[in-house]
């Protein structure tokens, strides 16, 4: 069945979060990059955010901030000062924000860190490996909130939470903020040489809706890295020691009324106890290794109660730190575009798909149990991953990781007690490698998967795949001094089981082989037909866009291919296979302000979505428009993310 959508929207107002996000690379400076030097400390620091130690008066400031907005191009209206010293162990970071109101004209709010406080900060982001890609964001705002993220290896996780102290003061001048960012917390090159790394620093006005920045960059031009400013003067002559062990004890009390007296596994108080370690070695200064013993998802936030009355998995995001820290070194690569939806990218690592919940509760029904004690999780008896980069420019990660066989202990209705397998004993392996040419603006990424599964459990072999593996290569490319990209993903997989599992595959919501209305096909090299005798499955994903990402008239064009036998959901995420997705997209913007708008821009264009057997499923056009007043508050307007920081 198609369907046939016409979109139009108009965005007005909205309030901007902190700029803590993706940016692509590129191979030169478009323009002479401004520069500035960290210098030795000599003597302590008193970490209270007073500026009044002898460093903060001898080294040389980042001053001459550009607005991005409102007015853009033109000199901030208001001067800022940031400086930077080093010792053996930290990064120093001492910032003056000036207002012309002294005190009265500084905005700020308390909110959780790496929240969106709505008020004004100043924001440091480093590119330590210096290579046009990676970044590492360090915010801060009068009132002490801090906020970071890890953009090492692409992307930007802003769940990472490095271990830094920052203070601020707000006097007659203004505010001021010192930082003190460990070493060991950050990544860079090995070398005694004095190291040069990329900078930028941006610092929001929030009483005159002013977004200004160190290094400046138009709105209609794209950011990020390449752009960014120097950092000279940095001499590290050893690494600071990174041997971390970090154990953890979780107790649990549950004190609630027994629903049911005949439960022998329900108590009205229980407690129970469990324990793990995460540990880090830093192996070189480019290489880190982590390991992990039962990591508990207790450490973390709990995930969002949802009610999910579809077909489709609910997706969490993945909070525990040992899988948190380097995961941009696992990344294949993202999905962009101007406007698009009903569309995925090419995920190839899922980090929630280790210690999941056992995947077979209902053996316990198979054999008869009336009553049961699941596990909550599937227990991770050791994980390890390799990850950093090479001083040649090779960006690595690699991960293995085990996990229990977990049973599953019930009372039968005539009394007897057993137990059974509800998830198999799995191993995890994912290895990404990643090179950079042209100084950044040439990408190349390659990555393979493997889940194997011990099925000694018939039950277990006809709902699990035995083994499944993937394959991927992609690239990312900018042209014309980074007005043009190309960004190309391929990948395949292969999913073996017995024929239970692989027919629960092929009817699964992500393909419906048994529809009545689908071809025949075939079960070639690849998978697209319903087969009941099975024994794998594979198939093939794909993602293209070609597009011009800077001037006043961008334009895109991309696609997105799963064949119906893709499927990579033991390690990744996967909703949907079999479609052929293509899309177009025109954006004229308008950046200078006029009495009518101080931004002002518009996105037309369409999509349209085949199976394979060549059914139209979905086809949409779309005309979306964005206002700013003139006088209202700086917002979000949906231009790449890149053109921003």
């Amino acid at each position: 069945m198609s369907r046939t959508l016409i979109r139009l929207a108009v965005l007005g107002v909205a309030l901007a979060p902190t700029c803590s996000v993706a940016v692509a690379s590129q191979s030169i400076h478009p323009t002479p990059p401004p520069e500035t030097r960290a210098v030795p400390l000599q003597g302590e620091i008193r970490l209270d955010g007073r500026l009044d130690e002898a460093v903060w008066q001898t080294a040389p400031p980042a001053t001459d901030f550009r607005q991005a907005q409102p007015h853009e191009g033109q000199p901030a209206t208001q001067r800022t000062e940031v400086r930077f010293a080093f010792d053996g162990a930290a990064l120093y970071v001492g910032a003056r924000m000036f207002d012309d109101h002294g005190a009265a004209g500084v905005r700020t709010r308390l909110v959780r860190r790496d929240g969106a406080p709505n008020s004004d900060y100043v924001e440091v982001i480093f590119d330590t490996y210096h290579d046009h890609i990676g970044r590492l964001f360090f915010t801060v705002n009068p009132s002490g909130v801090r906020g970071d993220a890890n953009g090492l290896g692409g992307g930007s996780d802003d769940s990472w939470d490095p271990v830094w102290e920052v203070k601020t003061a707000i006097d007659s001048l203004g505010w001021t903020a010192e930082m003190r960012i460990p070493l060991s917390q950050l990544r860079y090159p090995a070398t005694a040489e004095e190291q040069t790394w990329g900078l930028q620093i941006w610092r929001q006005e929030n009483r005159l809706n002013e977004l200004s920045q160190w290094s400046f960059w138009g709105l209609t031009e794209a950011g990020g890295p390449p752009r960014f400013g120097h950092l000279r003067g940095l001499v590290i002559r050893r690494a600071p020691g990174r041997a971390e062990v970090l154990p953890y004890m979780v107790g649990r009390s549950a004190n609630v009324p027994v629903s049911d007296p005949n439960d022998p596994f329900q108590k009205a108080h229980t407690w129970d106890g469990r324990g793990g370690v995460d540990a880090r070695l830093l192996l070189t200064s480019n290489l880190t290794l982590n390991a992990t013993v039962n990591p508990d998802f207790g450490q973390v936030e709990v995930d969002p109660a949802v009610v999910n009355l579809s077909a489709f998995e609910t997706f969490f995001e993945e909070r525990r730190p040992f899988f948190v820290e380097g995961a941009g070194y696992f990344g294949f690569g993202s999905l962009n575009c101007f406007f698009c939806s009903n569309v995925s990218s090419l995920g190839m690592f899922y980090t929630r798909r280790i210690g999941r919940p056992p995947q077979a509760p209902d053996n316990v029904d198979a054999a008869g149990g009336v009553y049961a004690d699941q596990p909550h999780n599937t227990t991770i008896l050791g994980a390890a991953k390799l990850t950093g980069r090479t001083p040649t420019g090779w960006s690595i990660g690699a991960l293995d990781a085990v996990t229990r066989r977990e049973r599953a202990a019930f009372l039968k209705s005539d009394g007897t007690r057993g137990d059974v397998t509800v998830e198999p004993f799995t191993n995890y392996f994912v290895a990404r490698v990643a090179k950079d040419l042209r100084g950044g603006a040439t990408v190349l990424r390659a990555i393979g998967t493997s889940v194997v599964r011990e099925l000694d459990d018939p039950f277990l072999a006809d709902r699990l795949s035995r083994h499944a593996e993937s394959f991927g290569l992609g690239t990312e490319m900018w042209f014309g001094k980074r007005e043009y990209r190309l960004m190309a993903q391929l990948a395949g997989t292969q999913v073996a089981g017995d024929t239970a599992a692989m027919l629960r595959l092929q009817t699964a919501s992500a393909r419906y082989f048994q529809r009545p209305d689908r071809g025949n096909g075939s079960n070639g090299l690849l998978s697209d037909a319903y087969d009941p005798a099975l024994t794998a499955l594979r198939g093939v994903g794909a993602y293209a866009r070609f597009a011009r990402e800077s001037g006043h008239l961008l334009w895109e064009l991309s696609t997105n291919v799963r064949t119906p036998g893709f499927e990579n959901n033991d390690i990744s995420f996967l909703n949907r296979a079999d479609y052929w997705w293509m899309s177009g997209n025109i954006f004229p913007q308008w950046t200078k302000p006029t009495r009518w708008y101080r931004q002002l821009l518009f996105i037309a264009g369409g999509q349209q979505q085949y199976n394979f057997d060549g059914d139209l499923t979905d086809r949409q056009l779309q005309l979306f428009g964005f206002i700013q007043p003139p006088s209202g508050p700086r917002t979000s307007p949906p231009i790449p993310a890149r053109m921003w920081c």
